[in-house]
C-alpha cells in the first residue's frame, strides 16, 4: 500500500480487512451491535490517526485493539447511568482482561461462522445471519438471494443476533466430536459466499473476486480442520469454478458462456490442484452432493475443447445427484446437459416440465435455456419469448446485456 494516500489506504484495508475485525471484535465483545459500532468507531479514528502518525505496520491488529479500547469507554459510559451496572462491570472487567493475538484474527472469521450456524439458531436466519456479518452483504442481497422480502430477512438477523447473545453462544470452533451435526449448514454458507461471489445476484460486475476468495480461504481451513469427503467436495468444486474466472468476461466485462471460452485462460494450478481433491474424496467413500457437483466440474475442465467433453458421464453423475439431492435447479441442470447429448428437443421437453409443474417460474435461468433450446429449434417467437422473460427477471447487468444481445440476434 505505500505511495497510496492515508484516505485510500484506510478504505483499501476497510474493503479487503473489515470483516476479519469485526469477527474479532464480536469475539472479544461478545455483542455483535457494540462490534459494528466499535468497527466504525476505529476506523473513523483511523482516518485521523494515520494521517498524523502513518500507516502502522500491522493495520488490522491496530484497528481491533482500538474497536475494543473504543467499546471499553462505551460500556464504562454506560456503567454510569444503566440500572444494570454490575451486569456492565463484569463484562468490562472480562472485556480489559481478555487476551488476544494479530494470528487470531485469521481463524476468527472461521468461529463466527460457526458461531451463526449453531444449532440453537433458527435454520432460515444462519445463513441470512453469515451472509451479513461475515461477509457485508446487505439486507437487499440477501433478501434477492433467497427471494424474500427484505424486512422478513432483516427480522431474523436481529432474532438471531438476540438469540447468540441471550443463550450466551460461544464464539468457537466446535471441537472434533461437535462438528459432523454442524458441519452441513456451515458447508452450505461457505457454498452460498461463493456463489454470490462467483456470479453475485445483483449489480453491475458478474464476479466479486473478495467473496470467491474468501470462501475458499474458508474453505482450506476447513479441510485441515476435518478432511471430510464433503469438505473436500466442496473446496474441490469451488477451486474448479474459480479456475474458469478468467475466461467467463471480455475485457469490457461482457459475460462469456462455458461453451465459448478460451480454455487456454482457464488457471491450469487450480484444476490440478480441484481434481486431486475430488479423486481423493471419492477414494474415502461416504461422499455425498458436493463431491458429485466437483466431479462434474472436474469432467468440465479436463476436457481440451468443449466439443471433446464428456456429456454421457456428466449426464450420469447428475442422475446421481438428483437421486441424492432431489431439486428442480438440478434438473434443470441436467436438462441442459442431456440437450448436449441428445439434442435440444430433448433439453427442451425437460425445461417445459419442469415450468408445468409451477417450479422455477422465477428463475431467469429456466427462461434463458428454454430460449437457447427453442433457438436451436429454429423457434423464434417462442426463443423471443422466452429470453423476454429471463430479461425480466435477471437483476445483474452483464446478464442482461447477454440477454439482450441474443434478442438483438433474433432480429
Amino acid at each position: 500500500m505505500p505511495g497510496l494516500p492515508v484516505q485510500a489506504q484506510v478504505e483499501r484495508v476497510y474493503r479487503e480487512d473489515s470483516r476479519r475485525i469485526l469477527a474479532t471484535l464480536i469475539r472479544l465483545l461478545g455483542d455483535f451491535d457494540l462490534a459494528e459500532e466499535a468497527l466504525h468507531e476505529a476506523f473513523f479514528v483511523a482516518v485521523e490517526r494515520w494521517q498524523r502518525d502513518g500507516v502502522p505496520d500491522k493495520p488490522r491488529a491496530w484497528l481491533v485493539s482500538t474497536g475494543r479500547f473504543k467499546a471499553i469507554d462505551a460500556l464504562r459510559r454506560r456503567a454510569r447511568f444503566a440500572a444494570s451496572q454490575p451486569l456492565l462491570i463484569a463484562q468490562l472487567e472480562a472485556l480489559e482482561q481478555a487476551d488476544w493475538s494479530d494470528e487470531d484474527v485469521e481463524d476468527d472469521r472461521l468461529r463466527l461462522i460457526f458461531t451463526c450456524c449453531h444449532p440453537a439458531l433458527a435454520a432460515d436466519a444462519q445463513v441470512p445471519l453469515t451472509l451479513r456479518e461475515v461477509c457485508d452483504l446487505t439486507t437487499e442481497e440477501i433478501a434477492r438471494a433467497f427471494l424474500s422480502a427484505p424486512a422478513t430477512i432483516a427480522q431474523r438477523i436481529v432474532r438471531a443476533k438476540a438469540k447468540i447473545r441471550d443463550a450466551k453462544i460461544p464464539y468457537q470452533v466446535p471441537t472434533l466430536a461437535e462438528l459432523p451435526e454442524r458441519l452441513d449448514s456451515v458447508l452450505r454458507v461457505i457454498y452460498l459466499v461463493f456463489n454470490e461471489g462467483y456470479s453475485a445476484s445483483i449489480g453491475a460486475e458478474l464476479i466479486r473476486e473478495d467473496l470467491t476468495r474468501e470462501a475458499i480461504r474458508l474453505g482450506r481451513l476447513l479441510v485441515q480442520l476435518l478432511p471430510e469427503p464433503e469438505v473436500m467436495g466442496l473446496l474441490a468444486l469451488m477451486l474448479l469454478h474459480e479456475s474458469r474466472r478468467p475466461a467467463r468476461t471480455s475485457a469490457s466485462g461482457e459475460l462469456i458462456v462455458l461453451d465459448e471460452q478460451d480454455r487456454s485462460l482457464w488457471n491450469a494450478g487450480l484444476i490440478t490442484e480441484g481434481c486431486a481433491l475430488i479423486e481423493q474424496a471419492l477414494t474415502m467413500g461416504r461422499f455425498g452432493p458436493y463431491c458429485l457437483q466437483a466431479a462434474i466440474a472436474a469432467v468440465h475442465a479436463e476436457a481440451p475443447t468443449a466439443g471433446e467433453t464428456d456429456w454421457p458421464q456428466i449426464v450420469g453423475l447428475y442422475d446421481v445427484l438428483l437421486r441424492a439431492v432431489p431439486s428442480p435447479v438440478i434438473e434443470l441442470n441436467r436438462a441442459a446437459a442431456i440437450s448436449q447429448r441428445d439434442g435440444p428437443q430433448a433439453g427442451l421437453t425437460l425445461v417445459d416440465a419442469i415450468l408445468e409443474r409451477g417450479e422455477l417460474l422465477d428463475y431467469h435461468l429456466a427462461y434463458s435455456a428454454r430460449a437457447a433450446f427453442c433457438w436451436q429449434l429454429g423457434r423464434k417467437q417462442e426463443a423471443r419469448k422466452a429470453w423476454e422473460r429471463a430479461l425480466e427477471l435477471t437483476r445483474q447487468e452483464p446478464e442482461r446485456r447477454f440477454i439482450e444481445e441474443r434478442l438483438k440476434a433474433l432480429d
